[in-house]
Formats: structure tokens, sequence, C-alpha cells
């Protein structure tokens, strides 16, 4: 697999859109590990998962927390990018019980809550590349728009 990294040239307000997305991903992030933690099962009645909280159930908790009225800017961030956001605190819990199962000594890397995050990932809905590959659009709600990729490589 190829990787391609590109800066973007964004506006003021584009910027602070982006740092939204990131803080709702993150949001999203530490909601599912304090949901994981409480062990809470009222929340989702139909989890196939015979009374554990697994990843799918850390899926399903995202549409919670979207629907949720309380929270509404956590329904402007992609369904997917959510689910990404739920993705990642699972590898974080399966990480701490792997560490323990094989008797990794020293720390075990309990899941902690992030307090910096940097990104948020959107994996193949949210965002579109033009035709001549040199602007990126946002499609989610956040509103972000058209941004112009700078980058050495061709896309094409």
């Amino acid at each position: 697999m190829l990787v391609f990294e590109y800066k973007l040239k964004i506006s003021s307000i584009q910027k602070e859109l982006i740092k939204d997305a990131i803080r709702t991903a993150q949001f999203i992030r530490n909601s599912c590990l304090r949901y994981w933690m409480d062990g809470k099962k009222e929340v989702l009645k139909d989890t196939a998962s015979h009374n554990k909280i697994n990843r799918f159930a850390l899926n399903k908790y995202t549409k919670v927390l979207a629907d949720n009225p309380d929270f509404p800017w956590a329904k402007k961030l992609n369904s997917m990018a959510r689910q990404a956001a739920a993705e990642q605190t699972w590898f974080a819990i399966f990480r701490f019980f792997d560490n323990c199962k094989k008797g990794v000594k020293g720390k075990k890397g309990y899941p902690r809550f992030k307090k910096n995050s940097r990104s948020v990932e959107y994996k193949t809905t949210g965002w579109s590349l033009s035709k001549d590959r040199k602007y990126l659009t946002m499609t989610d709600k956040f509103g972000i728009g058209r941004m112009k990729l700078i980058g050495s490589r061709d896309l094409h």
C-alpha cells in the first residue's frame, strides 16, 4: 500500500472547523472509553455479545451519542469517522487485555482518555477528491469545504 502525504491550503475558518471535527472525534473516543469502563448495558439492549461490551457495542454506541440531544455536534461528524474513533478505543482496550494475557512485565497500557487528539479518520466517506486531483472537499456536516492539496507527487 502506498501512502501519500500532502499539506492543505486552508483558511482560518476552515482551520477552526477542522479543530471542531477533531474535538468531536476525541469526544466520541472518550465517551466510548467511559461507556466501556462503566459497563452499562441499558443503553444498548440488542447487543449480541452475551452482556459484554465489545467493538460492535462501541460502534452502536456512537449512534446513540449522535442521536443524543445533549450532544448536537456529535451528529455533524460522519458516521464512519465516529466508528473509526470507536475502533481506536477498542484497539486500546484489546491491546491492554492482550498485554495482560501475555504477562507483559511492568505497565500493561490501560486505556486512557485522550486530551490532545490531532486527527480524525475519514475512511471511505466524508470526503471527495476533485477530478483534477488538486482539491480535497470535506462533505460531512461541519462545512469545512474545499481545500487545495499541496504536494510534490502527481496523484494521476
